[in-house]
């Protein structure tokens, strides 16, 4: 399974594998770029060079031991809590669509929405102070309220954030396969 090689909105490298099972089966995965070791090294080397300059001035070696286990700790959260490493989206036409994060530390977090709640799937863009992003998302709608508008918005892909011509493919494949679902 090959991919394709986008950039995020940062410019990061991020690449996208889609694997097609079916027609209505379809899986899209985003890896996005690994830890770099130079700004890791970087903010550690800060950390505790600025402990050793406090280190020289109060003496006590309580300082360095903080900076060393303020690293370890810091850098464990940021893996199993922060870094994402890659992003799926798998669309069962018949069943639902599947949402999963994997994170740097091997953390998954999975997501199960029923196709029955799924109205459609859109992009989005958002707004912040001086940038457009745009967004791949979900629109829910409520099972028990037919009639009812879009009852919630999840977005897809928040991690990784792909840019548009990335999202535009992915939109593509998930339009003919819910196109195909609500003939049916």
């Amino acid at each position: 399974m090959e991919g394709k090689e986008y950039s995020d909105i940062y410019g990061n490298k991020i690449t996208l594998q889609q694997q097609s099972y079916s027609d209505t089966c379809q899986d899209f995965t985003i890896t996005s770029s690994k830890i770099s070791l130079r700004s890791l090294t970087t903010w550690t080397c800060i950390v505790w060079v600025v402990a050793y300059v406090i280190f020289i001035y109060t003496q006590h070696t309580a300082v360095l031991t903080a900076a060393i286990l303020f690293s370890i700790i810091g850098l464990l959260l940021y893996l199993h809590l922060v870094k994402v490493d890659h992003e799926s989206l798998l669309i069962l036409g018949s069943l639902g669509i599947q949402r999963t994060s994997t994170y740097a530390s091997g953390r998954e977090n999975t997501v199960f929405i029923e196709m029955c709640r799924v109205q459609d799937v859109v992009i989005n863009e958002g707004i912040s102070m001086h940038r457009v992003n745009y967004y791949l998302c979900l629109l829910l709608k409520d099972p028990s309220d037919p009639q009812a508008a879009v009852s919630q918005v999840v977005p897809i892909f928040q991690s990784s954030q792909p840019r548009m011509d990335c999202l535009v493919e992915i939109y593509r494949s998930c339009q003919e396969i819910l196109s195909s679902h609500k003939r049916k």
